[in-house]
């Protein structure tokens, strides 16, 4: 029984030894423990980043939709405000002359030896094609001696969708008191296709 036993525990040894998982040694066990504390580390930083993304993302969630929400609201207002003007531009009394572009209003006064001018310049229909030209003035007045006289003044290329208003200023001669202005409205081959007279005030 004794020899049966020693060799019972003998084969257990063995086989434990052969087949059996390897024991770590006390430097293996403690570099196995310290590689599972970095991993755990590692696993806690990525899953701060991966919270701290998560917490940009819902940020910039919010801030789109409040984006978007200042976007419709812009959008609704140009449109009422689109729709207003449509009403105002249809109610202002039409060119005199009966062109398109016509020059619908305008507005001349002197300033510090400059014509400040403001005009607003129409066409008959919003489905018109955009006129493209140049716009001038013929300025009459007066000198302190009497005489009168005209000047040219360019107010340079213009286009016009239905609407558009144009305001500006330009020098005048020294001592010349502007009476009354003729805008000429040209096309693209100098061609004039609205003028008006208006007084200066």
């Amino acid at each position: 029984m004794l020899t049966g036993v020693v060799l019972g525990s003998g084969g257990l040894l063995f086989v434990q030894k052969s087949y059996g998982p390897t024991l770590l040694t006390t430097e293996q066990a403690e570099a196995l423990r310290q590689e599972l504390n970095s991993t755990h580390l590692e696993k806690q930083r990525l899953q701060s980043q991966v919270d701290r993304q998560t917490h940009e993302i819902d940020e910039l969630r919010t801030s789109l939709d409040k984006q978007t929400q200042r976007a419709s609201a812009a959008e609704k207002s140009l449109n009422e405000m689109a729709a207003n003007i449509q009403v105002l531009a249809d109610a202002i009394p039409p060119d005199p002359r009966g062109t398109s572009p016509g020059i619908r209003a305008a507005d001349f006064t002197t300033t510090d030896g400059q014509l400040v001018y403001s005009l607003l310049v129409m066409q008959k229909s919003a489905q018109d094609p955009a006129f493209k030209g140049k716009m001038d003035f013929a300025v009459q007045g007066r000198y302190p001696n009497g005489n009168t006289t005209t000047i040219d003044v360019p107010a340079g290329e213009i286009e016009v969708g239905y609407y558009n208003a144009f305001n500006g200023r330009a020098d005048m001669p020294k001592a010349f008191t502007p009476t009354q202005v003729t805008v000429r409205i040209k096309d693209q081959a100098e061609r004039i296709t609205a003028t008006r007279t208006l007084r200066v005030r």
